[in-house]
């Protein structure tokens, strides 16, 4: 078929290859069971206070947070703490994840990934890897999350380091267009 030359000239592929993944990020598809009544997703199983799935986490602490439509809480990062994300299927979060560890095979790799939007998922976060979020949805967001160790606010104590929200530069948080 031809097409203008001008509008040739622009056209692209849009990229659908693997995109890198952080050593040490694990992501679980879960199930969802869906019927006429509403819809059912188990989060984990626990056996000893660690995930079937995810063994090698023993959860501490469950919190449970909401974010107002557009909101941005950047980035922060642990040094011994592992988070486990999750974010229901009828809402709407970008996860971005960024290893900063200084030894890591994939050092100073970003991802970028997309909760909820209709699919169950838990992303596990090891530490030395910065994470933040952005609600895209138009309503409320929220986040259940679990963690192997309990948080305090004791600054001696605290493993709950904060960067500047555009420490990787602003356009991270823009949701990508074409």
């Amino acid at each position: 078929m031809k097409i203008s030359k001008k509008i040739q000239d622009t056209l692209k592929l849009q990229d659908y290859s693997k995109k890198p993944v952080i050593d040490g990020v694990k992501i679980l598809q879960l199930r969802r069971f869906n019927d006429d009544g509403g819809s059912f997703t188990e989060l984990g199983r626990l056996t000893s206070g660690a995930l079937n799935d995810l063994p090698e986490v023993t959860i501490a602490q469950i919190n449970y947070s909401e974010m107002d439509p557009g909101a941005i809480k950047a980035f922060h990062v642990h040094l011994q703490q592992i988070d486990i994300w999750y974010v229901p299927p009828s809402d709407k979060v970008v996860l971005i994840l960024v290893d900063i560890r200084e030894v890591s095979a994939t050092k100073d790799v970003k991802m970028k990934i997309v909760l909820g939007d209709g699919n169950s998922k838990l992303v596990m976060i090891p530490p030395g890897v910065a994470h933040g979020c952005r609600n895209i949805s138009v309503k409320t967001s929220r986040i259940i999350y679990f963690m192997d160790k309990n948080f305090t606010d004791d600054p001696k104590k605290c493993d709950e380091f904060r960067l500047p929200w555009d420490h990787f530069g602003a356009e991270i948080w823009e949701v990508q267009k074409g």
